[in-house]
């Protein structure tokens, strides 16, 4: 956009005698609003048309279709076979051997008891493979919705006070989250998740990241007394201040595993074949630390371990719902953060996998797969659950060709559910934490910022708004400020729509921007403007001011040079849209233009802008047929043969100009 006056070089180009015949603009087929409407509906909502493929089919074809629609698993389930199931086999062991220790790490850090881990890693899988359409999603609890929850639910409940009745706003808060998550793939709302940009995502995961690696200062530093602020000053006063607290025993532990882990992540980033180190090493890691743990009894030395957790699969959860109460607002809105942050983490590392196996991820489909999967789960006392990008990677990686991958991965959790759970007894929980840290460490993506960095600034500025919003405020304040950021951009783009003046390239019939293109010229007594945004009541003062300040300047520089301006002519290709408030624009134009003595004329306008340009000028005195043309070269060739006086000679004349 060119607000800002700039000196810049500009010449004049002849105006040819020959008027060649000018093409009229038609106008559109006349349509019913009843038309109009479904059009809008369809291309809003439904730009996918998912209903084209009934379309000639006979009954039974379509009922076969439909079922398929709603339950992807019926598309791929008839074609299984046991080549498929090796594969699946293989890299469902594989998954279920992060997934547990995992699991029981996000239980631990959403501040919940760390069997939900195991049991959000058993049921929601087993939903998602039905409704589910990605081929290599891995599901269960991620690192980002479990921190994210734990910190708003504690703002107002304490975990250790009132373990009771933080599990039971945990569980409602997944069952708001499911419902709107279901809620935007079957009212197709999904355009709701774009808000959450790649840079606020790169820079709230990185964030987010920071903070939850700091947050395991706590288990490895063997720290019992830590704070429950989610901030970074307040985390490290609580590290420095507890100095007297720190246990070297499970310094040591927990650096030496970290150590550990980090290795095997970084063989797994060198040579990707070897993508099973680091899917497999924390689980070995848990198994070798619960052994040293027993053998030394590390709690009388210090060492904090899990403890006793429940055998047997998942108790139904239904009577901890609570609808009412003064918690009500506190869970809703936790749920809808974190069911928008599941969704887009699940919808994003669903569709990377699918780009990279060329087959395509209905969003809506995973909307409300993954919205159903945490209502039911929220019932079999689950808590938020979604795509994880390092199972699905590791899914991927293992060879994955369906999603039945996720239901040996549950078959495997329900085989330690029901009889290895006592083995957890004396894992020591500075092991999670080195789990926790290693998982989210792949969060910080610094190639990335650095790209985003060349492209575009200003969403290398929602970016660090994003990440230092999370680490020094709080992860939904971060959140909620980058958004808003990238919002404010949206309405500069909206209020302040780019417009550029157009000169003829010598030669050619074509009219391009004389800021970009050098060899441009300026046709005399013609001002040609392109605007390259729909027309609405945010915006037309600014166009009005624009577009009347660069009358003035080029009639300033014609009395100068002896070119009288008599056309104004906006090219409007790129207006897709004009409302009630933006018709009005083209009024005024015409009133302050014709106190001038210029002429406005209007290039190619678009189906519905024309429409509602005609149905406002009945008076037909604002909007000559003679004055719509469908491109610029024709609109410059037929008004110049009526110009009441031509100004230039054949001969090409040079000037400054300013704009």
């Amino acid at each position: 956009m060119h607000n800002s006056c700039s000196t810049m070089q500009s010449h004049f180009v002849d105006i040819t005698t020959e008027v060649p015949e000018a093409h009229p603009v038609a106008p559109p087929p006349k349509q019913t609003t009843l038309q109009r409407l479904k059009i809008w509906i369809k291309e809003t909502f439904f730009s996918d048309d998912p209903l084209r493929q009934f379309r000639g089919q006979p009954l039974q074809r379509k009922l076969i279709l439909g079922a398929q629609y709603v339950f992807p698993v019926l598309e791929w389930a008839p074609k299984y076979n046991l080549k498929l199931l090796k594969s699946d086999l293989i890299s469902g062991i594989t998954i279920a051997s992060l997934a547990i220790p995992q699991g029981i790490s996000y239980a631990k850090l959403a501040n919940l008891p760390p069997i939900l881990g195991l049991y959000s890693s058993f049921v929601p899988p087993l939903v998602y493979v039905v409704l589910g359409s990605s081929k290599d999603l891995g599901v269960g609890p991620v690192s980002i919705a479990s921190l994210v929850m734990g910190s708003m639910l504690q703002d107002e409940v304490s975990p250790i006070e009132d373990p009771d009745l933080f599990l039971k706003l945990a569980l409602t808060s997944t069952f708001f989250a499911g419902l709107f998550q279901a809620a935007l793939g079957i009212l197709r709302l999904g355009f709701i998740i774009d808000f959450l940009s790649k840079a606020i995502l790169l820079g709230f995961m990185a964030g987010s990241a920071v903070i939850v690696s700091l947050q395991q200062l706590k288990g490895l530093l063997g720290i019992k007394h830590f704070t429950k602020k989610m901030a970074i000053i307040p985390v490290m006063k609580s590290v420095f201040h507890k100095t007297d607290e720190w246990s070297w025993q499970t310094i040591v532990m927990g650096i030496s595993f970290l150590i550990i882990l980090l290795v095997a992540r970084h063989v797994s980033i060198k040579k990707p074949k070897l993508f099973w180190v680091s899917a497999g090493a924390p689980l070995m890691c848990v198994i070798i630390s619960t052994i040293l743990a027993f053998a030394i009894k590390a709690q009388h030395h210090g060492i904090s371990i899990i403890g006793k957790l429940p055998k047997g699969i998942n108790p139904p959860s239904t009577d901890k719902l609570i609808f009412n109460g003064s918690h009500l607002s506190l869970v809703i809105k936790t749920g809808f953060i974190t069911g928008i942050l599941s969704l887009t983490e699940g919808i994003a590392v669903g569709r990377t996998f699918a780009a990279l196996r060329n087959y395509k991820v209905d969003g809506n489909k995973e909307m409300m797969a993954i919205g159903l999967m945490n209502v039911v789960g929220c019932t079999t006392s689950c808590y938020i659950t979604t795509g994880s990008f390092s199972r699905s990677a590791v899914n991927n990686s293992a060879g994955a060709k369906t999603a039945m991958s996720n239901v040996i991965m549950s078959l495997a959790v329900l085989v330690t559910l029901l009889f290895l759970m006592p083995l957890f007894h004396y894992t020591p929980n500075v092991i999670l934490g080195a789990i926790i840290i290693t998982a989210v460490i792949g969060l910080i993506d610094i190639p990335a910022a650095y790209l985003l960095w060349k492209i575009d600034k200003f969403d290398f500025l929602v970016m660090l708004v994003a990440f230092f919003g999370v680490i020094f405020i709080s992860v939904q304040y971060g959140l909620a400020m980058a958004v808003g950021l990238s919002i404010l951009k949206v309405l500069l783009q909206i209020t302040r729509p780019k417009t550029v003046m157009l000169g003829k390239i010598p030669g050619t019939d074509i009219y391009r921007d004389l800021h970009h293109y050098k060899e441009a010229a300026r046709v005399p007594g013609f001002l040609i403007l392109r605007i390259e945004a729909p027309i609405n009541f945010a915006n037309i003062t600014y166009l009005h001011e624009r577009i009347i300040r660069w009358t003035e300047e080029v009639e300033e520089n014609n009395l100068m040079t002896d070119f009288s301006l008599q056309f104004v002519v906006l090219e409007m290709s790129a207006v897709s849209t004009v409302d009630s408030s933006g018709v009005s624009l083209f009024k005024d134009l015409n009133t302050a233009l014709g106190h001038k003595g210029v002429e406005l004329a209007l290039v190619n306008p678009l189906a519905e802008v024309l429409v509602k340009l005609k149905k406002a000028d009945e008076g037909h005195n604002k909007i000559r047929e003679d004055y719509l043309f469908v491109t610029v070269g024709e609109a410059v060739a037929s008004l110049s043969s009526t110009m009441k006086r031509p100004t230039v000679g054949e001969e090409v004349q040079e000037t400054v100009v300013e704009y």
